[in-house]
């Protein structure tokens, strides 16, 4: 019995570590935007190589997350998935208990290294949908759109107790993304919106009071220009002060004068802004948007409900972080603490990013393996 286990066992690591799986049009634009992502990291951080040297080996450990992930087959990633959700959410729980944080608690403390279970999420609430929509008839009924519903509410739920509202949003639309691409009617995504909005005043009864200051601040940020609005105001200084060409790299002023806030995590794009200036934003989200086009054309190709689902959404939330992080810094949008992926320093986002990835080209290598 121990033999034919272990002979399973060699067989299953031999398939996986024989089969090339990198895209290398997606794996070259996540490289051009790391790299850019640690420029962009040195000059914000006053030239702090300990705090680059930390964002690369975030990269260097993704990366190989990424290698491993895209090696396993998708129908192997499919029945792994409810397990994987399973983990994911009771580890949530666990951050209920123990974890720790300033203010609020996200962490959970595991001796070598902090550890954020919500960032799981991102990654195994979209499979998890679309593990359950795979073998249902699309597109879905109601009865599948409020099982999946639930599927979202549970971790959304433990995320926002947290309390972190703007992961709970991201895992919500992780997951609805998924339910989107399964086909949903439209006059029945136009009825769930219009109850979503009639929730708000619900909602917002239940906010912190913090979360409250930030949606009216976006609002009015110079009704306390010195306080609460003080994030969204500098970072729009530094932002429009980039002009056309920007100042320089390494010459950005607002971020070397302390003036802009968190400017190596959620800020740092006012600090890109500043430094390359326009030409320098519309390189970057033309970057963004090669790397998106190309997850919803994997997407496309994909030869099973469950990796089209899953390929679709992970492109889409990948839009979301880049769109959210944008609105923010040039105050159309509420902060709620999305970093901008690859550019911003910190967490374990890099990591959760790059194993998502490595899923797109598992699908990916798959539909090439039976062309």
């Amino acid at each position: 019995m121990i033999q034919a286990l272990q002979a399973r066992a060699r067989r299953f690591l031999r398939r996986i570590l024989t089969r090339p799986r990198i895209d290398l049009p997606l794996a070259a634009g996540l490289f051009l935007l790391a790299a850019t992502g640690l420029v962009t990291l040195y000059s914000a951080g006053g030239g702090d190589l300990g705090l680059v040297g930390g964002q690369a080996a975030r990269f260097v450990l993704g990366g190989a997350l990424l290698l491993l992930i895209s090696r396993i087959p998708p129908n192997v990633l499919r029945s792994w998935t409810p397990w994987l959700y399973a983990g994911s959410t009771a580890l949530l729980v666990l951050v209920a208990i123990l974890g720790e944080g300033r203010g609020a608690y996200r962490w959970l403390d595991l001796g070598f290294m902090r550890f954020q279970p919500s960032e799981l999420l991102k990654l195994t609430m979209p499979m998890m949908a679309a593990w359950y929509l795979h073998p249902r008839q699309l597109p879905p009924s109601w009865k599948d759109m409020a099982v999946v519903g639930m599927l979202i509410a549970i971790p959304a739920g433990l995320i926002a107790e947290q309390p972190d509202l703007g992961t709970a949003l991201l895992v919500t639309g992780a997951g609805a993304f998924a339910l989107f691409l399964a086909g949903v009617a439209w006059w029945r995504i136009g009825l769930l919106a219009g109850v979503a909005a009639a929730m708000v005043p619900i909602g917002w009864h239940f906010m912190h009071q913090y979360q409250r200051d930030r949606v009216l601040t976006l609002l009015n940020p110079e009704a306390d220009p010195l306080g609460n609005g003080w994030h969204i105001i500098q970072s729009q200084i530094a932002v429009g002060s980039g002009g056309i060409f920007g100042k320089g790299w390494m010459h950005g002023t607002q971020s070397r004068l302390e003036f802009l806030p968190e400017h190596t995590t959620d800020f740092i794009f006012a600090v890109f802004s500043e430094e390359f200036g326009l030409v320098g934003v519309i390189c970057l989200l033309a970057l963004y948007a090669f790397i998106i086009g190309r997850c919803l054309w994997i997407a496309m190709e994909a030869r099973d409900t469950y990796s089209r689902l899953l390929a679709g959404a992970i492109g889409m939330s990948f839009f979301v972080y880049v769109f959210v992080n944008g609105g923010m810094i040039a105050g159309m949008l509420p902060v709620v603490g999305v970093p901008l992926p690859f550019i911003s320093y910190g967490g374990t986002s890099a990591v959760s990013l790059l194993s998502g990835f490595g899923v797109l080209m598992s699908i990916h290598a798959n539909r090439k393996m039976h062309d």
